[in-house]
């Protein structure tokens, strides 16, 4: 067979969290398969997101809790940060990550993993850009489109003139920005706004709507406000950047609308952080017959299929909430379906998530304003951190819990968890859910002492 034109079994354009252990699956299901991969195995979890943030969010948190020595009793004198350190340590996990990723998929027997930039000719047929210059032409009955997002270009006057940070090239950065003016105060924004005020960074951030979190009940965007400010970001809401302008020594203006007027900030640094787009510009998807929606992400029913059979999108690339975890579960779905005969969908799929500012915001189920739309008759049960004995001990009590039940069943519709290990706990409450285990049961149930999840016996006690 001429080895640049390759029938397979399957194709999956990606190394994505769905991606790499889909290829592997279907390997062991006897299907030949094709990985094809632009730049790096793993993803934007691994390379560019949530494994570099996390890694560096655990550095900012030592030096916000270094600064708070003196109130454990414990003397530690002035706190310097040496990014480089700290950019060394990131590199080197996501090295790690990424290579044991990429040996797992070269060593299973079945897959060809390429690296290249791959195009539809055709509704089974690949063209592959390949990186040493080659190109390679495959096709498959089964194609899997798993390629991911990047960070959205702002149309700001002036923006293309100056140097800005994206959610990438902010975690490469060898010194503490002076000040750092963020556009944008969705996840990405809050989370490396007060990543880099911790590291030192004076920080405004500026926003288009009226609050944070426009998902979130008012009481927990404003909670997430409180404690922000607390730790020194500034905000501007309802404002809209109208332009950008480099300044001399490296400063760089902006002119923000703002409901008091125009008004003008000066930063060392800007970061982007106003939403993702999928990379399907040079997928070439119309020589395969898929369909996109205005923005560029892939349509495809609750089984994951896009408008062309045999070919389906998993990840971020179809748009919706994009979480690895849901990338991952796409996986599962997939797996199901093809592998194991199943009837699995994304229907009525649990989606849990938490931003990892400090105190961690984990969700999940309902909110309180959406159970109410939906017509529940729910009672709230509401608790603040300081509450938590856990959370005194460790002087970690900023935040509040928060729990949406239905009346009649006593199930738990949704929580909100906004305190120290938020995520953690909000895990709990989901098994909850998953199980319908009644609030009373955690009300009663025996919890070891002292942890965060005794606190649930509180939660749900009394209201």
């Amino acid at each position: 067979m001429d080895k640049n034109s390759d029938k397979y079994d399957a194709i999956i354009i990606g190394a994505g969290q769905a991606g790499g252990p889909l290829s592997t699956a279907l390997a062991k299901g006897g299907l030949r398969t094709a990985l094809i991969e632009r730049v790096h195995v793993g993803g934007t979890c691994i390379n560019e997101g949530c494994t570099p943030t996390k890694t560096m969010v655990a550095s900012a948190r030592v030096a916000y809790l270094a600064r708070r020595g003196a109130d454990y009793g414990v003397q530690t004198g002035p706190i310097s940060i040496d990014m480089t350190v700290v950019r060394k340590r990131k590199r080197d996990i996501v090295d790690s990550f990424r290579n044991g990723s990429q040996g797992r998929i070269e060593s299973a027997e079945g897959v060809d993993l390429i690296f290249g930039e791959a195009s539809f000719s055709g509704p089974q047929a690949i063209v592959i850009k390949q990186n040493d210059g080659q190109t390679r032409q495959i096709s498959a009955e089964k194609i899997f489109i798993n390629a991911g997002c990047r960070p959205s270009h702002l149309d700001i006057a002036g923006l293309d003139s100056v140097p800005t940070l994206d959610s990438t090239s902010i975690m490469e950065l060898d010194i503490v920005p002076e000040h750092l003016l963020v556009l944008g105060a969705g996840y990405i924004g809050l989370e490396f706004g007060q990543m880099f005020r911790r590291f030192g960074s004076k920080v405004t951030v500026i926003q288009r709507g009226a609050k944070l979190l426009a998902r979130e009940d008012d009481d927990v965007s404003d909670e997430v406000v409180k404690i922000l400010q607390e730790d020194g970001i500034e905000f501007c809401f309802n404002s809209t950047t109208t332009q950008a302008k480099q300044l001399p020594k490296g400063k760089i203006q902006l002119t923000v609308s703002t409901p008091e007027g125009e008004k003008v900030l000066v930063g060392s640094h800007v970061l982007t952080a106003g939403g993702r787009s999928p990379n399907t510009e040079n997928l070439n998807l119309s020589a395969a017959g898929v369909t996109t929606d205005k923005n560029g992400f892939i349509q495809v029913n609750a089984r994951l299929e896009t408008t062309v059979p045999g070919i389906f999108a998993l990840g971020d690339v179809k748009g919706g909430p994009a979480f690895t975890h849901i990338s991952y579960d796409d996986f599962r779905i997939i797996r199901t379906n093809l592998l194991e005969y199943g009837t699995a969908t994304t229907e009525d799929r649990l989606l849990p998530y938490t931003m990892f500012i400090d105190p961690q915001l984990g969700r999940i189920g309902l909110s309180e304003s959406e159970a109410r739309a939906k017509g529940y008759n729910i009672k709230v049960a509401k608790m603040p951190m300081n509450y938590v004995a856990r959370a005194l001990e460790l002087d970690e009590s900023r935040g509040f819990m928060k729990a949406v039940v239905e009346v009649e069943s006593g199930q738990i519709l949704g929580a909100a968890v906004l305190g120290i290990e938020g995520g953690e706990l909000m895990a709990v409450l989901q098994m909850a859910i998953m199980g319908k285990v009644p609030y009373g049961v955690l009300r009663d149930v025996v919890f070891a002492h002292p942890t965060l999840a005794e606190s649930l016996n509180n939660l749900f006690t009394g209201f």
